[in-house]
């Protein structure tokens, strides 16, 4: 397949990179930077958001675009922050939605990048793709004018999924290493109540789902990326302290957080318990659905004897293309 991809270069754009190009796809990566990138075997970088770009010329063949661009929702939202986290992927998602309309040979499928925090927070209710998207808070309006702009792909006949990501866990990038951190120092603990659920997913799995949405066309509309089993923040920082052998015995109250990071603080103190109703009613098959297996990988490079071939972690797919 010829795949395209809308911020590439990112933590979960370069690994579906590398799983991609594994299994011998053709991988298109859109970037501003196009002067800084080489093209190389089965990657082909195309300018896109620069006032002469044209990527539409590049992207005539292909069969598939997912759609990850958008500023780090990390950091303080000042309101610069906040302006920019917004219009980032409002913007991404229009160039796309007018660089598909040029195309005579449109994509069987198109994913746009989401996130679980259209749900809202709760400590008690259970979310599913088909519960409501009720959230008032920065993140759910974002993340909802965001699909309603994603939404206007489906008027062009192609099949759109809403990719909602959980807290995605790697090794090197994403929220893992900054929650390891304190434990390392023997400084872990409990975070806030450590009852606000997190839910979580493998950076393996959230890739693998990515690309067994793409192939499988009962998949359509919003479909979670996360485990089947998450957790409230105090039982994760124990996983954590099991795993690497670290003290689970500070309590972090919520105020101090708040005031060092302001409203991004509810990414930490508040949660969601979100269930991936779709990917199991159609029987995707979870590498690692509990979190220690998931730790133990990311942490340890022990991995869960029970994963079999076609669960293999990203590391021996880059290897060995044949193993799913």
């Amino acid at each position: 397949m010829n795949i395209a991809i809308a911020g590439g270069t990112g933590f979960v754009g370069s690994a579906l990179t590398k799983y991609l190009l594994a299994q011998n796809h053709h991988v298109y990566i859109l970037t501003r930077n196009i002067l800084t990138k080489e093209n190389r075997s089965n990657v082909t970088y195309v300018e896109w958001l620069t006032p002469k770009s044209q990527p539409e010329h590049h992207l005539k063949d292909i069969d598939a675009l997912i759609n990850l661009a958008g500023e780090t929702i990390n950091g303080r939202w000042t309101k610069k922050k906040k302006t920019a986290i917004l219009n980032s992927r409002l913007l991404a998602t229009r160039e796309i939605f007018r660089l598909l309309t040029h195309l005579n040979k449109k994509p069987s499928v198109y994913i746009n990048a989401s996130a679980i925090g259209i749900y809202g927070t709760s400590g008690i209710e259970r979310f599913t793709e088909r519960s409501k998207t009720n959230g008032h808070d920065f993140l759910a309006t974002v993340v909802k004018r965001w699909e309603n702009e994603a939404a206007k792909i489906k008027e062009l006949e192609i099949r759109t999924v809403f990719a909602r990501f959980g807290v995605i866990l790697g090794r090197e990038e994403g929220a893992l290493p900054r929650i390891v951190l304190p434990y390392r120092f023997y400084a872990g603990g409990r975070i806030g109540s450590g009852k606000q659920w997190v839910s979580w997913i493998h950076i393996d799995d959230a890739v693998r789902m990515l690309d067994w949405a793409l192939s499988n066309s009962e998949i359509a509309g919003p479909i979670n990326l996360t485990a089947p089993e998450p957790v409230q923040m105090d039982q994760f920082g124990q996983e954590i302290s099991t795993v690497i052998h670290r003290p689970h015995w500070l309590i972090v109250p919520s105020f101090p957080l708040k005031m060092l990071l302001g409203e991004m603080s509810m990414l930490i103190l508040k949660g969601q318990h979100v269930y991936p109703e779709k990917a199991m009613q159609l029987g995707f098959d979870f590498s690692y659905p509990r979190l220690h297996h998931a730790l133990q990988d990311l942490l340890t490079g022990e991995k869960n004897e029970n994963i079999t071939n076609r669960s293999e972690n990203l590391s021996d797919h880059f290897t060995d293309s044949q193993k799913r």
